[in-house]
């Protein structure tokens, strides 16, 4: 019932320089992923309201050997999530739940490995298991001749805790999945400026 978000929403995705400005002009589009290990499944990946996480993120990227990224940068999109598998609606887990379900038993029916949450720290990640639930979640819905869904929205707690026993992380942060190329609405160049 309440699957449609009210208003539009900032996303920023982080990339290379040369590709923002392609976009930017309309030489190129954002291209869906469609990586084993992206939680919220395939689509395009934006930080929920948060330029700075998404720079830092192109920053990180780009000192990696096969990194596509020379220049980090920021591209901002407008954004409607239409009908959003939001995920920090409480109802929702649900579904991820029975999608769980229903991939561990296919799987384990054709003596299949279950994917795995991996990764060199506690934040695990390559997220193999999350996108393969979510994947099966589309899956069952296109099935069951559901409504599709538009977007995926999810809270990632990522990082060391900020202090001794906190409950937030240096790197925690709101993440959305774009399947519906529709849900763009348009672009922009954000202002990356530091206040005092």
């Amino acid at each position: 019932m309440y699957t449609s978000r009210t208003g539009l929403t900032l996303g920023f995705h982080g990339t290379d320089e040369a590709i923002a400005q392609a976009v930017l002009n309309g030489r190129a589009e954002l291209k869906a992923q469609n990586n084993p290990y992206d939680w919220l499944g395939n689509g395009i990946y934006f930080w929920d309201n948060s330029p700075s996480r998404a720079l830092q993120w192109a920053t990180e990227l780009s000192v990696r050997p096969k990194s596509h990224i020379r220049k980090p940068a920021v591209i901002g999109a407008i954004l409607d999530l239409g009908h959003c598998l939001d995920l920090l609606d409480y109802d929702n887990l649900a579904y991820l739940h029975e999608a769980h379900q229903l991939l561990v038993t296919t799987l384990e029916a054709t003596s299949t490995r279950v994917p795995v949450n991996s990764g060199k720290t506690h934040d695990l990640l390559f997220r193999e298991l999350d996108c393969a639930v979510i994947e099966t979640l589309h899956a069952s819905f296109a099935v069951e001749q559901k409504p599709a869904f538009d977007s995926v929205r999810g809270v990632f707690w990522e990082g060391d805790p900020i202090y001794h026993t906190a409950g937030f992380r240096e790197k925690n942060h709101i993440q959305i999945c774009v399947r519906n190329l529709d849900c763009i609405k348009g672009y922009f160049l954000p202002l990356l400026r530091i206040t005092s």
